[in-house]
């Protein structure tokens, strides 16, 4: 066995002479921390352009895009084209209904006397072959419930052509006296216009207001309905109070109600008619304005009633004056 040589033996850097001797480390002892490895430099981002706008800045924004927004749908509006899109898209869809059957062939109508078809047809606004669904039902039926002779319409597709329509017309109870010519009227106090052939026999009023008090009229004079027959005429007095022509328009015995309580006038005129025969007498004025007295006046023309055609009664200031 070689012995060693002083060449065998290797100094490190920590055993030369002089060089601080490493710590040895206890079991009692912690170890010491490694130094950390610097991390990589972060690269840099590139700068953002940012606006630092205020509260009322971003308010005045916000109300700016809302107003241009607003602005633009406006002029877009009122520039129609919106408008002629959706018309030319329902005309389309509804060219294409007709062009299915969906279209009018036919037209039908109850109810009508008096009212004349071509007012009918010009209410109505419906063309022969147009599509049927393309007929505004509401508003045919108030075009016909605006005629003067009809009182109530209605309007009913009958699929795949058909139109029904039923109308209830305005029927005349009295002839209105005015400024010479005579209208008739219903109970409400609406005018049909028209002739009024047929209906001359009708009660007659006369006077500002009378038509539309002819139904509370009417009601009052058909409690008594023997007298009621009788009635030619009714004279509305300042648009108070009635006063009544029986028998005859011109000769007939004159019977001035009330004011107030009217209806108890009217059956004790009844009453007296009957219990005494008054319209036989030489009596042509009867005044029932005082419920605890008559006035009568004498001195008529024996009735003539006969072949009379219907006369045109005058002007009633005499029968304001008496008021």
């Amino acid at each position: 066995m070689r012995r060693l040589s002083p060449s065998d033996i290797i100094i490190t850097a920590d055993d030369r002479p002089g060089a601080p001797r490493p710590r040895r480390e206890t079991r009692d002892e912690a170890p010491r921390e490694t130094a950390p490895k610097p991390k990589p430099a972060k690269r840099k981002a590139a700068p953002r352009f940012r606006l630092d706008l205020t509260p009322l800045q971003k308010l005045a924004a916000t109300g700016v895009l809302v107003t241009a927004v607003v602005v633009s749908g406006a002029v877009v509006w009122h520039s129609g084209v919106l408008q002629r899109l959706g018309r030319d898209t329902v005309t389309a869809t509804l060219d294409g209904t007709a062009a299915m059957g969906l279209r009018i062939t036919d037209i039908t109508v109850v109810g009508r006397k008096r009212t004349p078809t071509d007012q009918i047809v010009t209410a109505l606004a419906a063309h022969h072959g147009a599509p049927i669904l393309g007929l505004d039902i509401q508003a045919a039926r108030d075009r016909l419930e605006a005629l003067p002779s009809v009182r109530a319409a209605a309007i009913e597709r009958r699929l795949p052509g058909a139109l029904h329509l039923s109308i209830s017309e305005r029927q005349p109870v009295a002839l209105w006296q005015n400024e010479g010519s005579f209208i008739l009227v219903d109970r409400d106090g609406h005018q049909i216009p028209g002739a009024i052939e047929g209906f001359e026999d009708l009660p007659l009023v006369v006077g500002d207001g009378a038509p539309a008090r002819a139904d509370e009229l009417l009601s009052m004079l058909s409690t008594e309905p023997a007298l009621a027959s009788r009635v030619k005429a009714a004279i509305r007095v300042g648009n108070r109070r009635w006063n009544l022509k029986l028998d005859d328009v011109e000769k007939g015995l004159e019977a001035r109600l009330p004011e107030q309580d009217a209806a108890a006038a009217w059956h004790r005129l009844a009453e007296l008619e009957g219990n005494r025969g008054l319209s036989a007498k030489q009596i042509s004025m009867i005044d029932l304005r005082l419920p605890d007295r008559l006035v009568l006046k004498g001195e008529r023309d024996p009735l003539q009633t006969a072949g009379r055609p219907l006369a045109v009664l005058p002007a009633t200031p005499d029968a304001r004056k008496e008021d």
